[in-house]
């Protein structure tokens, strides 16, 4: 055992000894002693099993030493560390001294004490004391045959304890290991499920480039026999102005396939794990992809389903450092949110009613902020505190995981040092506010 664990030891030795007695104060005796502390006293009766008891011993101990100066000296007898020096056994004779105005006596007893160390902390979980003077054995004056039975036994519970801590250990282990991996699965169903949300937006996204090659393919198909006609001719100046008609179609065919391939590559980065990586991102970029993917996705499985979208997007923000695929699942979540808000206030049947759903940035001195609102029903008051606890969802049962906001709330905060809070008003919308360090 190393040197401050053993001062640490010692310390609280002295500290119970002195508690023990009622030298001191019993504030703090939930520092030395456990809760389930085993007190045997020198009476035949003194036996207590917890920490209440030890207390009613030290007050009894108190009202009986009203007027006394009580003072005592430590010898001691036996000391180890079994357990790999988390549990420790001392054995000591103490002899306590009883001042009454000028009268002084004293007697000696035998203390033998079991210290168990957990988060690199000491307390104490059984303490029996003796006097030596109700030993029966003539040839053992101090009972240290009875001591050695007594250790020996006290070995024997600190085995079977520590046996039973290992079991108990080994348990807790495989259930944080269970229950790491159900958060990982629950994790990655998230990412998969709203990553279905965006599949009919992307099919969607995609349809628009394809066409745009496909139309300019087919042009540039009758351009080609046109040229080679007029080349044969020898109508070079015509020639001259197909080629050029061409190439100008070519350069919107690489446009449109570029379009389609950033299409895919956001699509793939939104359902991989997260790198961890920050790396310079255009936020004003993923907002509005996020916002066209999940409206089109929408639109797609519920045809009559339509909102007014507005942005208004700060373009002095550039590029700033954060995690793509983990912020971007940020907004989306975020964005997917005010549109059920919407379609719900919608179907509620309220006349006139626009839905509307907004997606700003703006760069403050310090931070960036990304606002997604809504004009829907707002958030229940009973609901606002929890919004971000997980599985905690306001939507109908199969509709609603509730790791979204609780999982985006540890983006921002966790994985990003910023803020993540909630605005809303009954009946009138709600504004999600992300903040982030510029």
């Amino acid at each position: 055992m190393n040197k401050e664990k053993e001062k640490s030891l010692n310390e609280t030795l002295d500290k119970a000894i002195k508690i023990g007695f009622g030298l001191v104060p019993v504030d703090g005796i939930e520092e030395v002693f456990a809760q389930k502390i085993m007190v045997i006293g020198t009476a035949v009766e003194e036996k207590y099993t917890s920490l209440d008891g030890l207390r009613k011993l030290i007050r009894m101990q108190q009202e009986q030493s009203q007027g006394m100066e009580l003072t005592f000296t430590r010898t001691e007898v036996y000391r180890d560390y079994p357990a790999d020096g988390n549990v420790a056994v001392i054995v000591e004779d103490i002899y306590l001294e009883i001042k009454i105005n000028t009268d002084t006596t004293g007697f000696g007893l035998r203390a033998s004490t079991i210290f168990e160390c957990k988060n690199d902390h000491w307390k104490m979980i059984h303490w029996h004391a003796s006097k030596p003077d109700n030993v029966q054995s003539e040839t053992d004056t101090y009972g240290i045959e009875e001591w050695k039975q007594k250790a020996d036994a006290l070995e024997k519970l600190v085995s079977e304890r520590t046996a039973d801590l290992l079991v108990k250990n080994e348990q807790l282990n495989a259930a944080i290991t269970n229950l790491k991996s159900t958060q990982t699965q629950l994790i990655q169903s998230e990412k998969m499920a709203s990553l279905g949300e965006l599949t009919a937006g992307i099919a969607h996204e995609i349809q628009n480039p394809l066409n745009f090659v496909n139309n300019f393919s087919e042009i540039n198909k009758e351009l080609l026999v046109e040229l080679k006609e007029e080349a044969e001719k020898g109508n070079m100046d015509e020639v001259n102005v197909i080629a050029t008609d061409a190439i100008a179609n070519e350069e919107k065919i690489l446009h449109h396939g570029k379009r389609a391939d950033a299409i895919v590559k956001g699509m793939l980065q939104h359902s991989r794990s997260s790198s961890g990586v920050k790396e310079p991102t255009d936020i004003n970029a993923l907002a509005d992809e996020y916002l066209r993917l999940a409206y089109h996705g929408l639109r797609a499985k519920d045809k009559s389903f339509n909102a007014t979208l507005k942005t208004d997007y700060d373009k002095s923000i550039g590029n700033i450092n954060i995690i793509p695929q983990d912020m971007g699942r940020v907004i989306l979540n975020l964005i997917t949110n005010a549109f059920y808000a919407v379609d719900e206030k919608q179907k509620s049947g309220i006349e006139n009613y626009e839905p509307t759903v907004t997606v700003a940035t703006k760069r403050l001195a310090d931070k960036i902020e990304v606002r997604v609102s809504d004009n829907g029903g707002g958030i229940p008051a009973h609901a606002v505190d929890k919004i971000f606890q997980p599985f905690f969802t306001t939507k109908p049962t199969g509709q609603g995981t509730g790791l979204g906001l609780s999982m985006s709330y540890e983006i921002v905060t966790k994985g990003h040092g910023g803020e993540l809070q909630a605005h809303t008003v009954q009946g009138q919308g709600t504004t999600f506010i992300i903040s982030l360090p510029a």
